[in-house]
């Protein structure tokens, strides 16, 4: 059976949505400070209506994370270098790492919220599941590396977005000298393949 094309209206309320809570949150102080009724409300739609399509808050975060990482994710999948497929593994690990930072680091308040809403682990969540997976395959392709899973577990840490909030925010760390520590780490981790 072929799959269902959504219906226009759908498609426009959804776009709405994520477009009223992208600014609802780009204003806010954190994203925990607007409610379901004001992004509703902001997009023009009913509650019930917001609801559905993304079940709840948690949803919505993730789908607007979703949308804004769609560019990361289409030059991971298909792009070319230093994100896409045909990147030299040892060049790919940083590259990918140093995107996800950049991401992370443009998208704060959301991917705090994130990472902090659901199950209380944010080493459950879909999307760190995905990232922990390429990072894994990648290394996976780097001859002399071992523990991979390990290791794309202990990389995508220095990303986590409570430590990325800690050091840009708290600490006001800059963004270039955050890359470069990041960088460093991982060049060090990938040298013990040398």
């Amino acid at each position: 059976m072929p799959e269902r094309k959504p219906r226009e209206d759908a498609v426009r309320n959804r776009e709405a949505v994520l477009a009223a809570a992208d600014a609802l949150f780009a204003r806010s102080e954190g994203v925990e400070d607007v409610t379901m009724a004001e992004v509703a409300a902001a997009a023009g739609v009913g509650k019930g209506t917001l609801f559905r399509a993304f079940g709840d808050r948690a949803g919505l975060l993730r789908a607007l994370y979703e949308a804004r990482l769609e560019p990361i994710r289409e030059a991971v999948e298909a792009g070319p270098p230093p994100l896409g497929p045909t990147t030299p593994p040892r060049q790919r690990v940083p590259a990918l790492l140093d995107a996800l930072l950049c991401f992370k680091l443009d998208n704060r308040r959301l991917t705090l919220a994130l990472e902090e809403s659901g199950s209380g682990s944010p080493y459950q969540a879909e999307h760190y599941g995905r990232w922990h997976g390429l990072l894994r395959d990648v290394l996976d392709e780097i001859p002399g590396l071992t523990d991979n899973d390990f290791t794309a577990h202990t990389l995508l840490a220095a990303v986590r977005a409570d430590l990325v909030e800690h050091l840009a925010g708290r600490e006001g760390m800059p963004r270039e000298r955050m890359r470069a520590q990041l960088a460093n780490l991982t060049a060090r981790v990938l040298s013990s393949a040398a």
